[in-house]
């Protein structure tokens, strides 16, 4: 009966769903409801027919009335593809140049101005045109997605991240565009598109795949039999993968606890016995002959926490093993082995467990059910394989699986501390020197209790060993001096029998209950430090934005949780590592590291050194830097104490470090490639605004100076009155194109060299006045008025180049200012500033040009027929900014634009009263 409710007891308590998961599918499913859908139509490599199958699929839809259009398709030349556009709605596509070269790009913003119910997008691993928005198309997806949009893809199996290097090994080709794992993973529907492998290659023969020069070619390289054999394995078991991932979201979704056998995979059970080795051979030998998954787990209870080193450093060369053998290996901690491991299995979906059979005797299999029993009662949907042990016929193995931990640890001489002991003694002493007056007044039971207090306390402050001596010196204390007749061991009443027997049980019950869960405490603590050292490691390293910041915090975190010296190991641009320059921890020298066994890891993504399979006498630990695109580079730790790396919870926790680590290293270099790629797009957007402004604006003046001059040449009976227009005419056109070449002079200068400022003691209306001269005709066909405060006083500025500041603004309204307007010039005093305006009255500016307008090579109108190149405003910015002041560009209510620039107001040079009286002028209008 008993074992029959323990059969029962689990599923039953499992059945009640988790309100935390049940919160988390409505949050997905609230997400997903705003999103469009993807389908990837999924094959092997091409010409297995995945853009037929996704146009037909499309011809469907639009029979249906869906609302459907074509992004982009890649026939291939193919007819029978191409025939299946007809009738369905194509998106211009996006021209682009590239290398000298035009060349069709899928057009996101078209797409998501039509907004489709679904868009056809070929190809999503393509990577787009240097300029596009998204590097990649499957980024130009999921913002479709974002927009609700549904979308039809294809994909081969090749460009998947994780099977990218498989796939190369297999065929001798890598192929560069890969696309993340997850995005296949986050698909709504994959549709496996499959062709046996002879027929693929008649495709090809025929010319149905490429065009029939490649063909040959093709057929000797990639598209050989036993490459295509081996890339249709891989579509699916990747499909297959990704449907068991969804089952088990499902059952999980629904609280399904019960396993379903869809997919075959073990579950290993490591304990610590000598023969866990064997164990673990049996077990991949099982799951090679199913072709299944399988899983090694080592479940920690508090009594396997106190092994001695050498039975942990056996489990871990076991877990090490399995690893090796293709196992994923998993550490647990719990306090029933049986409902820890039944626990994992159902949520994992596992259907074969196997175990070490017991070696016990039979009477102490009749006091606690074996393990092997125990899992057969409660895991009724699962098999249960138990695994035998070889006997050399002399005496049984002192350990085997999680059945031999008890006699393992009955044979285990526990260490104790001698003060434990002796507290343990002296406490016992003390409770009965206060119990002995208090018993006139105090009942046996009362007494009693305070025993039981003393064995609580001795357990939770020196352990189970001192608690029952504290237990049993207790019994005999209050047997010995309490307990009439006195000082005897003899008893006058039987029922004090029975209050020792239940008070004896009841010490060693809260003894054992106060260790337990002072030791529990203790571990809760270390996973709590273990956590807490992740958390600030992870932050700090979030916040890192250089290489050298990366290895720093890494150096100095490792070192405080593994106590080991520690060193980051980088790759140069040819892919070789190389030493550090400094390493981290200070107690003692980092030991000598070899870059030969560095780049071995680094090459083969593979841990090696001290505590490993490959290369164990080295003192050093090398473990790889993974990172989701590519390794990033080796971690080397020289510890202390190997334990406190290679324990399975700290081992666990190196590598959680180790992969924040390369997620670190892997953000900041893309983030320097980000600034380079935007770096070289600004420089291309200046090279050929600077092209655009030579070959225009400075080859207008050119022209009408050839022209002008000409004219002037062959003309020499022309009248005297035209001579002189056509002199000037030269000399305007001269004049304005050397306008526009001293400003890109004085920009690129500027750039260069830097602003040198000649600051000397100035009257603004005598630069105002300069400003104006030089402008001379340009100003004739324009109101320019001059508004200055009276009591302005002596600005302290470089007068030429606040001169070319007023002349660049002035100008600048002139150009976009009909003839015949007005132009304000106004000067006042601010708190301790002056704010000089140049006001128009044209067509102002557009609202989101406020800003840019003074960047280089950016003019106020974006189709403006004005001369210039757009460097004026950028000049007068980088001359104001020199002088630590501002300049920015408003629009006036009335209409027309006010450019403002401000400079700092210094306390002027006193000047002497004759000097003041002849520097008075009547008016400033």
């Amino acid at each position: 009966m008993n074992r029959r409710m323990l059969a029962m007891d689990v599923p039953m308590n499992e059945q009640r769903p988790d309100p935390d998961r049940l919160l988390d599918r409505v949050q997905r499913e609230e997400a997903q409801r705003t999103r469009g859908r993807l389908k990837i139509f999924f094959g092997a490599c091409a010409g297995v027919g995945k853009t037929y199958a996704m146009l037909s699929a499309a011809q469907a839809l639009r029979m249906q009335g869906r609302d459907l259009v074509i992004g982009l398709v890649e026939t291939h030349g193919r007819a029978e593809t191409a025939e299946l556009l007809r009738d369905i709605e194509i998106l211009p596509p996006r021209i682009l140049g590239y290398r000298g070269r035009e060349l069709a790009e899928f057009d996101l913003d078209g797409a998501l101005a039509r907004k489709p119910a679904v868009v056809i997008v070929d190809e999503l691993a393509h990577s787009n045109i240097p300029g596009s928005r998204h590097a990649k198309r499957w980024q130009d997806v999921e913002e479709l997605r974002a927009a609700g949009i549904d979308v039809y893809t294809t994909l081969n199996v090749q460009h998947l991240e994780t099977l990218n290097d498989v796939v190369g090994q297999i065929t001798g080709v890598r192929v560069w565009e890969t696309i993340p794992d997850s995005v296949f993973d986050r698909a709504d529907e994959v549709t496996v598109v499959d062709l046996p492998p002879d027929e693929l290659l008649q495709r090809l023969k025929d010319g149905k795949v490429y065009v029939p020069d490649q063909v040959e070619q093709a057929t000797r390289n990639f598209f050989r039999k036993g490459n295509l054999i081996a890339l249709r394995e891989l579509a699916l078991r990747r499909t297959a993968d990704r449907v068991d991932a969804q089952m088990r979201e499902y059952r999980e979704d629904k609280s399904i606890r019960s396993v379903w056998q869809a997919k075959e995979r073990l579950l290993v059970c490591i304990g610590p016995g000598a023969d866990g080795e064997k164990l673990v051979r049996g077990a991949a030998r099982l799951a090679g002959n199913l072709r299944a998954d399988w899983i090694a787990i080592y479940v920690e209870t508090p009594r396997l926490q106190r092994l001695p080193s050498a039975a942990r450093d056996r489990i871990l060369k076991t877990l090490g093993l399995a690893r090796e053998l293709g196992a994923e290996t998993i550490t647990m901690g719990g306090a029933d082995v049986a409902a820890t491991l039944l626990s994992y299995a159902r949520s994992r979906n596992v259907s074969k467990l196997v175990i070490g059979r017991t070696s016990r005797p039979a009477w102490l299999r009749r006091l606690s059910i074996p393990l092997a029993e125990r899992l057969s009662l409660m895991a009724r949907d699962a098999d249960v394989y138990v695994v035998g042990y070889e006997r050399d016929g002399k005496a049984p193995p002192a350990e085997e699986g999680y059945s031999d931990a008890y006699s393992l640890i009955a044979g285990e001489k526990k260490r104790r501390k001698n003060h434990g002991y002796i507290a343990a003694a002296v406490a016992c002493v003390v409770t009965t020197v206060v119990a002995m007056p208090l018993a006139q007044y105090l009942s046996a039971t009362n007494i009693a209790m305070l025993y039981l207090l003393t064995v609580m306390l001795v357990a939770f402050r020196f352990g189970r060993g001192p608690a029952i001596l504290s237990a049993v010196l207790s019994v005999l204390s209050f047997d010995f001096f309490l307990v009439p007749p006195r000082l005897s061991f003899s008893v006058s009443d039987a029922q004090y029998l029975v209050t020792f027997v239940v008070m004896l049980s009841i010490a060693l019950v809260i003894s054992s209950l106060t260790h337990n869960l002072r030791y529990q405490a203790r571990v809760a603590t270390l996973r709590e430090r273990r956590a807490r050292s992740l958390y600030e490691a992870a932050r700090e390293l979030s916040g890192a934005v250089q290489t050298e910041q990366i290895v720093e915090i890494a150096n100095r975190n490792l070192h405080g949780v593994f106590q080991a010296e520690t060193a980051v190991l980088l790759p140069d641009l040819s892919e070789r590592i190389v030493l550090p320059a400094v390493t981290g921890g200070t107690e003692q020298k980092m030991p000598a590291l070899d870059t030969a066994i560095a780049q071995w890891v680094f090459d083969h993504q593979q841990p090696a050194g001290c505590g490993t399979s490959t290369l164990s006498a080295s003192p050093v630990y090398y473990l790889p830097l993974k990172a989701p695109i590519r390794p990033r580079g080796v971690l080397a730790l020289a510890p202390s104490n190997p334990r406190l790396v290679f324990v399975p919870e700290q081992h666990r926790l190196l590598e959680t470090f180790a992969s924040q680590i390369a997620l670190a290293l892997e953000r900041v270099h893309f983030v320097r490639v980000a600034q380079e790629a935007l770096m070289k797009i600004e420089s291309e957007r200046l090279r050929n605004s600077l092209l655009s402004a030579i070959s225009h604006d400075l080859r207008t003046p050119l022209t009408a100076l050839v022209g002008l001059a000409s004219m002037l040449a062959t003309g020499p009976d022309l009248p005297e009155k035209s001579r002189r227009e056509l002199a000037q005419a030269a000399a305007d056109e001269a004049m304005r194109m050397s306008s526009l070449v001293n400003n890109l002079l004085d920009m690129a200068r500027l750039q260069a060299e830097g602003v040198h400022l000649n600051r000397q003691w100035h009257v603004l209306e005598e630069i105002v006045g300069g400003a104006l001269r030089v402008l001379g005709k340009a100003i004739a066909g324009h109101d320019v008025q001059v508004s200055l405060d009276a009591s302005l006083p002596l600005i302290f500025v470089d007068s030429v180049l606040i001169e070319r500041v007023l002349y660049n603004l002035v100008e600048n309204a002139v150009k976009y200012t009909p003839s015949g307007r007005v132009i304000r010039i106004t000067a006042q005093i601010r708190v301790g500033e002056i704010a000089v305006s140049v006001a128009d009255n044209g067509p102002g500016l557009p609202v989101d040009m406020l800003e840019i307008v003074f960047d280089k090579f950016t003019r106020g109108e974006r189709e403006s027929s004005t001369a210039g190149v757009g460097l004026g405003l950028a000049l007068c910015r980088a001359i104001v900014q020199a002088h630590h002041g501002r300049i920015w560009a408003e629009n006036v209510r009335q209409g027309g634009a006010r450019f403002t620039f401000t400079l700092p107001l210094l306390e002027p040079p006193v000047i002497p009263e004759q000097l003041e009286a002849s520097a008075e002028r009547p008016g400033r209008e």
